[in-house]
């Protein structure tokens, strides 16, 4: 297993991923990172110097991956955990903690002072791990994501 930025040949799979699981998860296709135009072009949306996207690569296959970029509509202290997506098979292995330490480290590095992040209340376990690693739920979104599907918001002081 291997972490590494993303890289421009990691765009369709990354996309694939992303929608796959959100399919699978029967989340909302509208509202959500499913329609973003960001999804399908993940390396240049993460192309800011405030911004980071990591892949995940097992056996030179990616099989995942998540990154933090500046809170759309936030004062620039606050980024947020974006896009971060597994393959089924990469699941129950760590890669998930893995890949959410890794972006956490980054936004620290990057300045950030506050984390935050949208989910849906079915991605139960993503949620759990968020809530173990000192995010807080918050009773309505912040900033502008346009995931108006999104029922779970949550933020972390880093």
């Amino acid at each position: 297993m291997k972490i590494r930025k993303i890289q421009p040949k990691d765009n369709q799979k990354i996309e694939e991923i992303v929608k796959s699981a959100i399919i699978e998860f029967g989340l909302p296709t509208t509202g959500s990172a499913y329609e973003d135009s960001d999804t399908n072009a993940m390396y240049e949306a993460f192309l800011d110097d405030n911004a980071i996207y990591f892949v995940i690569e097992d056996d030179n296959e990616v099989i995942g991956g998540g990154g933090v970029k500046p809170l759309q509509g936030q004062d620039n202290d606050i980024c947020e955990l974006q896009k971060m997506y597994l393959i089924p098979s990469a699941r129950g292995k760590g890669y998930g903690k893995k890949i959410f330490d890794i972006c956490l480290s980054a936004a620290k590095e990057l300045g950030y002072k506050q984390c935050y992040l949208e989910s849906d209340p079915g991605m139960t376990i993503a949620i759990k791990i968020y809530e173990n690693n000192g995010f807080k739920h918050l009773t309505g979104p912040i900033g502008n994501t346009g995931h108006t599907a999104c029922g779970i918001w949550m933020i972390k002081d880093l």
